[in-house]
């Protein structure tokens, strides 16, 4: 039974808020408290932001995406379904998948956003799929409720259904458009773009701080003596070279040196805080301070599970939402492999299949599968599941004594 109060109210409501549109929004990208701009561009040049956004990138990127059906047993791979190609391998005839989703994959962390056009035959089936830039995306609602595209490209609009658009938002106010990690957390950014600024300039000066040329007298041409000083002493070059004072001058340092600054514990503090934007274990981005042979492992297997987890979902019901008609949604879904992430090291994986195969829910050719080793056949035994023969119900052992017991009564 339909409400018509809520239906009005759902046809009605305020577009889409988007952080790149409107001035309502304009906080997000732009200067930050340290005076310095931060956007998408000015961010990945910090190496920090830089590496976190490369390793989820192309970890998502290198992950399998396969495209199974439901069965009575569970599920199998379809690869007779159009999907699987274009997931798994080519999704346009230009790039591969691991360009696709890298490409898009960058996007979402960088803009909050990732578009792709989809292109379909005359009968509705995929059959490609295109990067679009987010900062050139407009998603609107029109007078029915219904949303739409609107993509900017060379001058021209171009308006897209919502069926052509696959669209994977991050983590938004409206549950439509996500809003970016970089815009949000830019007043971090722009300190630890200050901080690497201030040490290039550091070593530009000839890692020497800025100081004041004393004279005894009455300097008649002063920017005269500042800029011979400067061409002979300043710059990296030019660091550790004897000068050479006359006229009585003598040179005050009145700068704070870098260790008084704390100027490199600044810097480690900023990659740690750009990696907590990300939510990336330090050691991945090359901070080993706090990271040893004793708890890497865990940190990496929690980088998949409460990482990378969440953007493996994301991408799946994004998928599913727009790749899959309504009758395919009941039969077919996509999914990424992540097993090869959680295995652990050779000697775990080991202990567990050792476990697996002698109680009976892994065959030899399970586990020769997760280790990518080729099959052993049939009938020598590949795929048998055996159990140890001295295993038995609870129940039964009672049983199995007492007819122990009675057996024994009998013989005297």
């Amino acid at each position: 039974m339909k409400i018509p109060f809520l239906s009005r109210f759902f046809q009605t409501r305020a577009s889409p808020q988007n952080s790149f549109w409107g001035s309502a929004y304009s906080f997000f990208f732009g200067t930050s408290s340290s005076g310095k701009t931060v956007n998408e561009r000015t961010a990945l040049q910090t190496t920090a932001v830089y590496a976190c956004v490369r390793i989820l990138a192309e970890t998502i990127a290198s992950l399998p995406m396969h495209t199974y059906r439901y069965t009575a047993n569970g599920k199998e791979k379809a690869i007779d379904h159009p999907n699987y190609y274009l997931l798994h391998s080519e999704p346009n005839s230009e790039m591969t998948s691991f360009v696709f989703r890298e490409t898009l994959m960058g996007h979402l962390l960088l803009w909050g956003n990732a578009y792709a056009q989809i292109i379909r035959d005359g009968r509705g089936r995929v059959v490609g799929l295109y990067p679009l830039l987010p900062n050139k995306m407009l998603v609107n609602r029109n007078d029915q409720g219904i949303l739409y595209y609107q993509y900017e490209k060379d001058g021209q609009t171009f308006l897209l259904r919502n069926y052509e658009v696959l669209h994977i938002p991050g983590l938004g106010f409206d549950g439509l458009i996500g809003y970016s990690p970089i815009a949000m957390a830019k007043n971090a950014i722009g300190m630890a773009i200050a901080t690497e600024e201030y040490g290039a300039k550091f070593f530009a000066n000839g890692a020497n701080p800025g100081g004041v040329l004393e004279h005894p007298g009455v300097v008649k041409d002063p920017a005269r003596i500042r800029e011979s000083w400067n061409a002979v002493y300043q710059g990296s070059s030019n660091a550790h070279r004897v000068a050479v004072l006359e006229e009585g001058m003598k040179f005050q340092s009145i700068g704070i040196p870098p260790e008084q600054a704390q100027f490199l514990e600044t810097r480690k503090f900023q990659i740690n805080e750009i990696a907590r934007i990300f939510r990336i274990p330090p050691h991945m981005i090359g901070d080993l301070e706090k990271s040893s042979f004793s708890n890497i492992e865990q940190q990496s297997l929690e980088f998949v599970m409460y990482t990378l987890d969440p953007w493996v979902v994301r991408w799946e019901q994004a998928i599913q939402r727009a790749l899959f008609s309504e009758t395919e949604k009941r039969q077919y879904f996509a999914k990424f492999n992540v097993d090869g992430l959680l295995r652990g090291d050779y000697q775990s994986r080991m202990n567990g299949y050792a476990v697996g195969r002698q109680n009976g829910w892994l065959s030899s050719n399970d586990i020769r599968e997760l280790e990518n080793l080729n099959r052993i056949p049939a009938e020598l035994g590949g795929d048998l599941y055996l159990i140890n023969g001295n295993m038995t119900k609870l129940a039964d052992a009672g049983a199995f004594a007492q007819k122990n017991a009675k057996g024994m009564e009998g013989s005297k």
